[in-house]
């Protein structure tokens, strides 16, 4: 039994966890807290000026934008196995065995399940609907989360370093045969959807992937977005 229990935590210390930070520090410790165990956390930093440094993770810095950020945190993680997470995130109970678990099929790339921190109505249709997406289009967005191995994220090319839609562009190099669900899930901050309006956000995020689709660039989505 105690053999079984030290190859499992070695198993999970084979993990470089990367999370892509802006005046993130407020977010992070809840997270952080769930980590115990992995082989490194890299914050991947656009120029925070928050005091990041000070919460303990090795701090990478990065030209400002998710998929420059992202890049750059896999470029200097040091494990066979890479985790990308956001930093408004928090793992459900038995995440780790589920990583575990996952790691034996390192020729697929393993997202969470979506949910968020919201016990409304509006939150549930919404976790629908992610869940229909990535079921129907294979198409997890980065607050899903992504566990993907070092040489399955070098044979695809990694993350691009794009302003907007770097997850679905990744998705779609990976495709729905290399790509897994797993039995846990990622619960989001849901304080986007009630600042801005759970029908509202919902929408421009549909309209953006629709433009993504129709050929619109991902620079001029991120001017759009913002």
């Amino acid at each position: 039994m105690a053999a079984g229990c030290q190859e499992q935590k070695a198993k999970i210390s084979r993990v470089s966890v990367i999370i892509p930070t802006l005046d993130a520090a407020h977010l992070l410790p809840p997270l952080l807290a769930q980590l115990e165990g992995v082989g490194e956390v890299i914050l991947a930093d656009g120029g925070s000026g928050d005091g990041l440094a000070a919460l303990g993770p090795r701090v990478v810095a990065a030209p400002r934008g998710r998929g420059t950020q992202l890049a750059a945190g896999a470029a200097a993680a040091q494990c066979e196995w890479l985790l990308f997470l956001h930093a408004d995130t928090r793992l459900e109970p038995g995440w780790q065995a589920a990583v575990r678990a996952a790691m034996d099929q390192p020729g697929r790339a393993h997202y969470f399940r979506f949910a968020l921190d919201d016990p409304s109505p509006q939150a549930r249709r919404l976790e629908t609907a992610v869940a229909w997406r990535c079921r129907w289009l294979a198409l997890p967005y980065g607050d899903q989360g992504l566990l993907i191995s070092r040489e399955l994220h070098a044979e695809i090319g990694g993350y691009r370093p794009l302003p907007l839609m770097e997850d679905v562009e990744l998705a779609r190099r990976l495709g729905r045969a290399r790509l897994a669900c797993l039995p846990a899930r990622a619960i989001t901050s849901a304080d986007r959807w009630r600042r801005d309006g759970w029908w509202r956000r919902s929408g421009r995020n549909l309209l953006t992937l629709s433009l993504y689709f129709c050929g619109v660039s991902p620079e001029r989505l991120a001017r759009l977005y913002r």
